[in-house]
């Protein structure tokens, strides 16, 4: 069954017998269907989980946008099937198909994955072995699509080489179109896989792995990754977007709920607060933002095309944007009485923020979110948060003083140096912030508390640290539920499973040897290691073990500071020196202001110099390269010399 109009019949006779059988229809309002024969080039845009989760993805929207307006490409959205709708195909034969038009993957010219986190890894086979494509990259050839990935979870591609033909490194707007106007050439020119790829790892942020080998040490550590081919990059420099296109506004209205049902509009890129554990904060820098004007009217514009009654301003930290009183004043004033939710998520703590959400009218009345991370001061310094005490509540009476009921706090366990005190403090602050909200609505007043395990990600001033064990994670999260915990506290506390976190420091952290560890996992069940019901702990700790592997290599271990990461041959812009310099601040307790206001030499502006003498001034939110400032530190301290 390999036809758009076979698998379309299929569909017909099999859809009742699924839960959710919108997640595989298509046809929603604004999807584009193009004459599979009027184009050169077909593209199939891949999001490794179900529809749900997949349709609210703001990077594959960009791309959706961005190739549909060529007249000679097109683009169309693949989605993994749930499991009840992956039994029925097995059965009847029917291979992964896009939404739009039903065609099999295996018909695409090029198979773009997005990766945002590592749980998906396992569902990346998945997709590949539904579509009925070989799953390492080595065993498919010119016939077959270009399999290609990114996203925030390839900044350490390793231990997915196995299976990626190409890593797009960094922001993939311009390599996107670039990479499909490259697929149509080699086409004509009938070039093979490997003629393909040697073409292809000539291109900023491409990274082929076939053309790069790794050495290891006796005790397992990384001795060097070499290229094994001229056209290799060493290092491999991630891709930025000097100055942000008008975003997309004509976005798919999903035909079933999502996990966001709103229309996102990216109103800046990065952040320069430096939190020491935010892989995010590191990878996504240098700062950009869209104008006032630009946002409002692409607010209009998405409203008018989509009819969302909900939208999100989206950003790492909110409350950063240049503009944002203008933008929110703008917005107040444009929307009001025309019941539009706007959502302005990641703000600081501070009451300007309060004010913020405030002068956003008509804002339905949910919980406000902020993030302390930690509870103490003492551990914020550390990581780089810091905040005093009393402005935590001092902003929970704003919040609560302005009619919100709901405050909703999100904190992280296992920070380097914490202490059982540390966790404890949680508990006080929690309550405390709840007793703010009952001075002004009684019992009605309530905290919902989020708490995750800390991950030393690749690419942050913590990726030298080792993670908590899996005894220490559950002793905390047991002293959280005992105090938190129970009916009737006006408290409502929520956590990480450990043997998830477990498995995501694992793959964020792990090297090429762990593609065959991946490979066994999938093999023996694993899959949708992201949804706690279908999650499969034994399998992972099988396949460690057969390869002779095990987490704590990867997860538990502390590093020297000379050590070779599998990652160090990524570069994220940002100086593995600037890196370790943090890293040894932490450990003293010492913290870095936002660098927008004193820039600290991370390493963005050196590289990005030549890019950036091309654009207006305003493109770059951080001092100029003439008037950088140094962090003022007398103990600068190399990886190698630490």
């Amino acid at each position: 069954m390999n036809t758009p109009e076979q698998i379309g019949q299929a569909l017909e006779k099999i859809l009742l017998r699924v839960e959710r059988p919108g997640r595989y229809v298509g046809g929603e309002f604004n999807s584009v269907s193009k004459e599979w024969n009027s184009v050169q080039v077909r593209v199939a845009l891949a999001f490794p989980d179900i529809y749900e989760i997949g349709m609210p993805n703001l990077g594959l929207a960009i791309f959706y946008d961005l190739i549909n307006r060529r007249s000679d490409m097109l683009a169309e959205r693949v989605y993994l099937p749930w499991t009840d709708m992956e039994a029925i195909m097995k059965q009847e034969a029917i291979p992964l198909f896009s939404l739009e038009t039903k065609h099999p993957v295996a018909g695409f010219d090029l198979l773009a994955l997005s990766v945002p986190y590592e749980q998906l890894y396992t569902n990346v086979l998945q997709l590949l072995h539904l579509a009925g494509l070989p799953l390492f990259s080595t065993a498919r050839d010119e016939t077959m699509p270009l399999v290609i990935a990114g996203g925030h979870a390839t900044y350490n591609p390793e231990p997915l080489a196995d299976f990626i033909d190409l890593f797009v490194i960094g922001e993939g707007e311009d390599a996107i179109i670039e990479i499909a106007e490259a697929v149509g050439e080699m086409k004509r020119a009938d070039l093979s896989r490997t003629e393909q790829l040697i073409h292809l790892a000539r291109f900023a942020g491409v990274y082929v792995p076939r053309f790069y080998e790794a050495d290891y040490r006796e005790d397992g550590t990384i001795a060097a990754v070499r290229p094994v081919h001229e056209v290799a990059q060493l290092p491999v420099l991630k891709r930025v977007v000097p100055v942000l296109s008008a975003p997309p506004t004509r976005f798919i209205v999903p035909n079933i709920d999502t996990v966001h049902n709103r229309a996102p509009i990216e109103i800046m890129r990065g952040c320069t607060r430096g939190c020491r554990f935010c892989h995010a904060g590191i990878v996504a820098r240098p700062v950009r933002e869209r104008s006032v004007g630009e946002i409002v009217d692409a607010v209009e514009d998405a409203v008018a095309q989509t009819g969302f009654e909900e939208v999100a301003l989206l950003s790492l930290s909110s409350s950063d944007y240049t503009d944002v009183l203008s933008l929110v004043r703008l917005l107040g004033e444009r929307f009001t009485g025309r019941h539009l939710s706007i959502n302005l998520p990641s703000l600081r703590i501070e009451t300007a923020s309060v004010e913020l959400m405030e002068s956003l009218r008509d804002n339905k009345r949910g919980g406000f979110t902020f993030a302390p991370e930690a509870a103490t001061e003492r551990m914020r310094n550390i990581i780089n948060k810091a905040m005093p005490h009393q402005q935590v509540l001092d902003v929970a009476h704003a919040v609560y003083s302005r009619g919100w009921r709901t405050i909703k706090l999100y904190f992280m366990i296992g920070h380097p140096s914490e202490t059982l005190e540390d966790v404890k403090a949680i508990v006080d602050l929690s309550t405390a912030v709840l007793a703010e909200g009952r001075k002004i609505h009684g019992k009605k007043a309530t905290v919902n508390i989020g708490v995750s395990t800390f991950i030393p990600k690749p690419h942050t001033p913590f990726q030298w640290v080792p993670m908590d064990g899996m005894e220490q994670i559950e002793s905390k999260q047991t002293l959280l539920k005992r105090e938190l915990g129970g009916k009737g506290k006006g408290i409502r506390l929520r956590w990480n499973d450990p043997e998830e976190t477990l498995l995501e420091a694992l793959l964020s952290r792990g090297d090429r040897r762990l593609g065959p560890v991946i490979h066994r996992a999938w093999q023996l069940g694993s899959k949708f290691d992201a949804w706690h019901e279908l999650r499969r702990h034994e399998a992972w700790v099988q396949a460690l073990s057969e390869q002779g592997l095990d987490f704590h290599h990867y997860t538990h271990r502390p590093r020297h500071m000379d050590e070779i990461f599998p990652w160090d041959h990524i570069d994220v812009v940002v100086k593995k020196e600037f890196l370790a310099e943090d890293y040894l601040m932490s450990q003293r307790g010492e913290t870095r202001v936002d660098c927008r206001e004193r820039c600290f030499a991370c390493g963005i502006l050196p590289k990005l110099a030549a890019m950036r003498s091309e654009l207006p001034p305003e493109a770059w939110k951080c001092p100029p390269v003439s008037s950088r400032a140094h962090s003022g530190q007398s103990d600068k301290v190399s990886p190698a010399s630490a």
